[in-house]
């Protein structure tokens, strides 16, 4: 019986064709697949093993955080940080960088993630995920800190989303093209069911926050009209609007259909010294580099999101990406 091509192998036979190549990034990506199996599995069994509702307390960024936020953040420790193939982790659930305990082996890689996106959907039944980012750890150095993984979305050397949904999905980026891969949950491993993905450049499918439309910049609200007047108005064309409030499923859309997602900064998210509402390390960047890998688009409204240079370990950005020609029309109104 044909098995097909499992996660493993992929990363195997890619690692061959890299010079020096040791076997410890296929190492790094199985347990961040473990990691997504087991959290696939709790989404799965929801109230029946009590994972629901909020967990009675907040993460770094103030947010109610959910039960199986707090759950899916251990998991990922727990995963990651016990087999000697990273240096330090770096959670959006954790106020600071998580250190490994003074016996554990270090590994060449950092590791940031977002254990949960979307977790305001998990009690209504929609698609959540789980969102990573990979850096080169810096070498020779025993304790990485903060600094050290404030790099531009540039430097990394892979990132990925895991989706639960009606299917679970991981799609990943090694700066090869991205590739997606659906848990076979009989045979218990992730098989390659969607090669070299590419975005189309052109669509007619928006998502969006329109609540708060009251508060876009001049460059938003005018995008969002010209949308919404279709074949009427400038653009010719009927356009059709998506909010699911789930990043990893407003990007999986995407990549399989095509669109354009926005998340721009705003008035009242100024008004509290933000430059947008989505995390530039957890979401934006590894977000962003899949979305390029499969030729689409992401800037912050005014420039491209993976160059620029973080300040903050939490910091957030206004967000624009998907299909190229419409990311590239939205940017060029906030240039004007």
């Amino acid at each position: 019986m044909y098995i097909g091509t499992t996660l493993t192998n992929y990363i195997i036979e890619a690692q061959r064709t890299i010079e020096g190549a040791t076997g410890e990034f296929t190492g790094l990506l199985n347990d961040i697949a473990v990691a997504c199996k087991k959290i696939s599995d709790l989404v799965n069994k929801g109230d029946l093993v009590g994972i629901l509702g909020t967990a009675g307390s907040e993460n770094v960024q103030g947010e109610q955080q959910k039960k199986l936020d707090v759950i899916s953040n251990e998991i990922f420790i727990e995963a990651l940080a016990h087999n000697g193939h990273v240096a330090a982790l770096a959670s959006e659930e954790m106020d600071e960088i998580y250190h490994l305990p003074a016996d554990y082996v270090r590994g060449k890689y950092l590791v940031l993630f977002d254990p949960l996106d979307g977790s305001s959907n998990i009690d209504v039944d929609v698609s959540v995920g789980t969102i990573f980012s990979i850096l080169k750890a810096p070498p020779g150095v025993e304790n990485p800190g903060t600094e050290d993984f404030l790099k531009p979305g540039v430097t990394q050397i892979a990132a990925g989303y895991c989706l639960y949904g009606p299917s679970t999905m991981m799609v990943l980026t090694t700066g090869s093209g991205v590739n997606m891969f659906t848990l076979d949950r009989d045979f218990g491993e992730f098989l390659l069911t969607h090669e070299n993905v590419t975005i189309p450049e052109d669509t007619q499918e928006f998502a969006v926050n329109a609540s708060n439309m009251r508060f876009w910049e001049p460059p938003v609200k005018r995008y969002i009209d010209e949308c919404l007047a279709g074949k009427d108005g400038v653009r010719g064309k009927d356009f059709n609007m998506r909010w699911i409030a789930s990043m990893v499923a407003e990007v999986h859309r995407i990549l399989v259909r095509g669109g354009i997602f926005m998340y721009p900064s705003d008035s009242k998210l100024k008004a509290k010294g933000q430059d947008g509402k989505l995390r530039l390390m957890y979401e934006a960047n590894p977000m962003s580099f899949i979305v390029e890998q499969a030729n689409g688009m992401a800037t912050n409204g005014r420039e491209r999101i993976m160059t620029l240079t973080p300040q903050d370990i939490h910091q957030r950005v206004a967000v624009v990406l998907g299909s190229k020609n419409e990311v590239e029309r939205l940017t060029s109104y906030h240039q004007a």
